[in-house]
């Protein structure tokens, strides 16, 4: 497989969170301020949904990083999470919108409320199949059913994807999908060009999603899928939820 990630270790004796305590969210708390100065420009499918909705709209930013995204349409109000409070103490600068730390496993906010939603590589961070659908529908938990007329909370959901074969990365169908990433923060450097600080490698727990795998996850999480598609190296998808009432 490609060199650009590994294989996760034999995870037993390990309970799921303490996976992702160790290889995700420690990981962000170290990296939050060098990951943030690589992350600017919107992904264009993210920004033409941001675009499209109603004036006035309100939303959520789940597992917000930076809050990159939140000062794409203006017209909107945002309420931006992420697990992180180093990553969300830089997007709470993006004002008016209102930032806070919360867990994409049990979102603090209310149910049937929100006009929309979106989750940019985020869910792939969780490491059982029961997991990732939680995680989905929680989000949908918080969005406005649809009514009888067919409008109601929409969800924007972004993973990262198994077949990259063009990209960087190399990864393609056959390769593991659970496997940790290298994030590499580069050493500094005296005048005369001896290092003062050793370059540091975290390794940030993935799954990979395989084509049509983030569609069931929305089926099997209670929602129905509008729209989907590659972007990036990413699979996405629109989702609504498939009920008139409480998940």
């Amino acid at each position: 497989m490609s060199s650009s990630g590994i294989p996760t270790p034999d995870p037993s004796g390990q309970q799921p969170d303490e996976v992702e305590e160790k290889n995700v969210h420690e990981v962000y708390q170290q990296i939050a301020g060098h990951f943030s100065s690589t992350r600017h420009k919107p992904w264009p499918m993210v920004e033409r949904f941001l675009r499209g909705l109603t004036p006035g709209s309100i939303g959520l930013d789940v597992g917000c990083g930076n809050g990159k995204y939140l000062p794409v349409n203006r017209d909107v109000f945002i309420i931006a999470s992420d697990r992180s409070d180093k990553l969300a103490q830089i997007a709470v600068q993006h004002q008016p919108h209102s930032t806070i730390v919360a867990d994409i496993l049990n979102l603090p906010h209310p149910e049937s409320y929100f006009d929309f939603a979106i989750s940019i590589a985020v869910v792939h961070h969780l490491s059982t199949p029961d997991r990732r659908v939680l995680a989905i529908r929680e989000i949908l938990r918080t969005l406005k059913p649809v009514d009888e007329s067919g409008s109601g909370g929409r969800a924007l959901v972004y993973v990262w994807a198994l077949e990259q074969s063009t990209s960087r990365r190399g990864w393609d169908k056959g390769d593991a999908q659970d496997i940790m990433v290298p994030w590499v923060m580069k050493g500094k450097l005296a005048p005369g060009g001896a290092p003062t600080v050793e370059p540091k490698v975290f390794h940030r727990y993935y799954h990979l999603y395989s084509e049509k795998e983030l569609e069931q996850d929305i089926h099997a999480a209670g929602g129905r899928v509008v729209e989907s598609g590659y972007e990036r190296d990413n699979w996405w998808a629109v989702a609504t939820r498939n009920d008139q009432g409480a998940l």
